[in-house]
C-alpha cells in the first residue's frame, strides 16, 4: 500500500480535482433528469468520489474533510443498498 500512498501524495491535486469533478458531475445529474436519473449508477459514482476524497484527506491528515467524506461513504453504501432494494 505504501507505493500507492506515494503516488496518490505526488499527484494528490489531480486526485482532489478528479474527486470533486465527480461529487459535481453525480449531482448534476440527478439535478437535471430528476427521478428519471440512473440512481444506481449515480450512487456507486458519488461513493467512489467519497472513497477517493477521504483517501486523500487521511494521507493529508485532514481530520474535518476526512469526516465528511467517510460520511458520504456511508450514506453512499446506503444509498446503493437501497437502489439495489436490499433495504
Amino acid at each position: 500500500m505504501k507505493p500507492i500512498n506515494q503516488f496518490v501524495r505526488k499527484n494528490i491535486k489531480t486526485f482532489e480535482l478528479v474527486g470533486v469533478v465527480m461529487r459535481i458531475s453525480s449531482f448534476s445529474l440527478v439535478s437535471w433528469l430528476g427521478p428519471a436519473s440512473p440512481f444506481m449508477f449515480v450512487w456507486i459514482f458519488n461513493t467512489t468520489d467519497a472513497v477517493l476524497l477521504s483517501w486523500c484527506s487521511v494521507l493529508k491528515k485532514d481530520k474535518a474533510y476526512t469526516l465528511l467524506n467517510v460520511f458520504w461513504v456511508i450514506i453512499g453504501v446506503v444509498g446503493i443498498l437501497k437502489a439495489a432494494g436490499s433495504i
